[in-house]
C-alpha cells in the first residue's frame, strides 16, 4: 500500500504521541520534501521539530519526479507536493486535512483521509480508543474541525468506519 502524508495529519498525530499508528496501519508513509520543511519550521511545536530530527524508519522522504504542477498554486507548498507525489506514485491513500487540498485531491481521483480518519481506522483495529484520542487531539493541539465533522467522526467510531472522516 502506498500512503502519502501532508503536514497536518503528521503534525497532529505527533503532538498527541500517536504517530506510531501510521506505521501500524500502513507500514510505510511517503512524505514530500516540502512537508518535512513545514514540520521542521521554527513555528512548529517542539515535539514535531524533535520528531523530524529523529525520523522513524517507516517514514520515507520522497522527492517528486516532475516539475511543480502549476494548477495547484492555490494550495500551500506541502499540499501541492503531497498531491503531486500521490499522483506520481499512484498512491492508495493521501493523508490530508485541509478542506481545499482534500477537495482538489479528490477531484483528481485520489482517495483521502485525514487525522480523524486515521483515528477511526486505528480504533477499528483495536489499537486505540478513538474518542479518547479525539479528546486529546482537541485539547492538546490547535486541531480545527466543525460540528458536522465531529458528528461524522463520532458516528464512524460508534458504528464502524463506513463513513470515514
Amino acid at each position: 500500500m502506498i500512503v502519502i502524508a501532508d503536514t497536518a495529519p503528521l503534525n497532529y498525530l505527533i503532538q498527541i504521541n500517536s504517530d506510531h499508528l501510521l506505521h501500524s496501519l500502513y507500514q510505510r508513509v511517503l512524505v514530500p520534501p516540502a512537508v518535512m520543511q513545514e514540520l521542521s519550521h521554527a513555528a512548529a511545536p517542539v515535539s514535531v521539530q524533535a520528531w523530524v530530527l529523529d525520523l522513524p524508519a517507516w517514514i520515507d522522504v520522497t522527492p517528486l519526479f516532475s516539475q511543480p504542477d502549476q494548477t495547484l498554486t492555490a494550495l500551500d507548498l506541502g499540499e501541492r507536493q503531497a498531491i503531486q507525489l500521490a499522483q506520481e506514485r499512484h498512491a492508495d491513500l493521501l493523508l490530508i486535512d485541509e478542506r481545499k487540498g482534500r477537495l482538489e485531491a479528490q477531484r483528481r481521483g485520489l482517495l483521502t483521509t485525514g487525522t480523524l480518519g486515521v483515528l477511526v481506522a486505528a480504533g477499528d483495529m483495536g489499537l486505540i480508543d478513538p474518542e479518547a484520542e479525539y479528546r486529546r487531539l482537541t485539547s492538546l493541539t490547535r486541531f480545527h474541525n466543525t460540528p458536522q465533522l465531529e458528528a461524522i467522526f463520532l458516528e464512524a467510531v460508534r458504528h464502524g468506519s463506513q463513513r470515514n472522516p
